[in-house]
């Protein structure tokens, strides 16, 4: 399996900022569509941002324009910036590589927004 590391994640005020990594190296990532999900303890993982090869980029609903998803090949790394954080973005984020029949995982980076 692809080996996905995630240091980036934190402790943020509301309104803060944080910006997640995932680092994937040794893999063929530039052929890799990449991604960022999140979860919170007794809820179900759910999609957060995605983004292509080509760069196209998705977010779910609830981000509205807060987060950015990019990706750097040369560093084989993915990034999700967060801005405007609140409490209800508190949660596990996990990354992830998908291609063909591969779908791999990072193995997630606590984020927390408090008061």
């Amino acid at each position: 399996q692809v080996q996905l590391v995630e240091p980036g994640g934190g402790l943020a005020h509301p309104g803060g900022s944080l910006r997640l990594s995932c680092a994937a190296p040794g893999s063929d990532f530039s052929s890799y569509f990449l991604g960022w999900y999140r979860q919170a303890p007794g809820r179900q993982r759910e999609f957060v941002a995605l983004i292509t090869t080509g760069g196209a980029t998705t977010y779910a609903g609830f981000v509205k324009g807060r987060f950015t998803i990019s990706r750097d090949n040369a560093k084989k790394t993915v990034y999700l910036q967060m801005n405007n954080l609140n409490t209800e973005d508190t949660a596990l984020y996990f990354c992830n590589c998908r291609r063909g029949g591969g779908n791999y995982w990072g193995q997630g980076t606590q984020v927390t927004v408090s008061s």
